[in-house]
């Protein structure tokens, strides 16, 4: 007699332990090449003006992606993409995964999560995925810089690989992990902003919308998609700012010595409305 499935015995099949990493990652690097290019100018823009007056011009989306478009080309838009696809092939499917790990080991004797659980759970898995996440992070913010230098101390990364391994040479392995940090509580924060404002966003728009309905959900996750987003920001800009730079070509020393430090001088010469750039 043939032994049973792991269907029919309880045990979980190896596509069911795996499915969660690699559904996430995928949805992450299809989201990733459609908005790569707003990506590019959010970059250009955390980085642009640094250490001006607050009082000094900032220049809109529009006039950076021009910019963009006539120095290098519409494909430059996509600088990075590989970096980025490889971030989410990392990070996402991290989160998603030990999120869903998480989730099945509290479930496991049936009862249902709670609200606290469910937000830990959300917590620790963007945390460890984004220190998964890091070095292509800073790969993908390094490539999309690049192009702000003058030409004379560009890297001119090929590719992800390159920038990854060239960073690690020249700077240290553990330079890899520059702005992890900010990178862990952006993710953390991302995700409680999106826990803690959805299911009261679709317990409101419920009786205006329908119970269930697609309008209910699409409007309770643009709400809670905003409220992320600005929980998240302002370390989103400490964590590019970080893993931007690079030691001074005379003295070797870093314009920010760590998150604190970048925080205070931010504030001081760029005002608190730059950590929303």
């Amino acid at each position: 007699m043939s032994s049973p499935s792991s269907s029919q015995s309880g045990a979980p099949s190896a596509w069911s332990v795996v499915q969660p990493f690699v559904l996430g990652g995928a949805s992450g690097m299809v989201a990733t090449a459609v908005i790569q290019p707003v990506d590019m100018v959010k970059v250009r823009i955390q980085l642009a003006g640094e250490g001006v007056a607050a009082a000094a011009s900032r220049p809109s989306p529009f006039s950076i992606a021009s910019s963009i478009v006539r120095a290098h080309g519409v494909a430059s838009l996509y600088t990075g993409l590989s970096a980025g696809l490889l971030r989410q092939a990392t990070y996402t499917t991290a989160r998603m995964g030990l999120f869903n790990t998480f989730m099945e080991r509290i479930q496991r004797d049936g009862t249902k999560a709670s609200m606290l659980q469910r937000a830990m759970a959300g917590l620790a898995a963007g945390g460890l995925g984004a220190f998964v996440g890091n070095p292509c992070d800073l790969a993908l913010i390094r490539m999309q810089a690049d192009g702000l230098l003058p030409a004379a101390q560009r890297s001119n990364y090929s590719s992800v690989v390159d920038a990854i391994t060239r960073i690690a040479r020249d700077e240290g392995v553990l330079s890899l992990w520059k702005g992890c940090g900010p990178t862990i509580v952006r993710a953390m924060a991302l995700n409680l902003g999106m826990l803690s404002t959805y299911s009261e966003a679709k317990s409101r728009l419920e009786p205006v919308l329908g119970k269930n309905s697609t309008t209910t959900a699409f409007g309770a996750s643009a709400i809670a998609g905003f409220f992320a987003s600005a929980f998240s920001l302002p370390f989103d800009f400490l964590k590019t700012r970080l893993q931007k730079q690079k030691p001074d070509p005379t003295t070797g020393r870093m314009l920010y010595s760590g998150t604190v430090d970048c925080a205070i001088k931010v504030f001081k010469k760029e005002g608190p409305r730059a950590f929303y750039k």
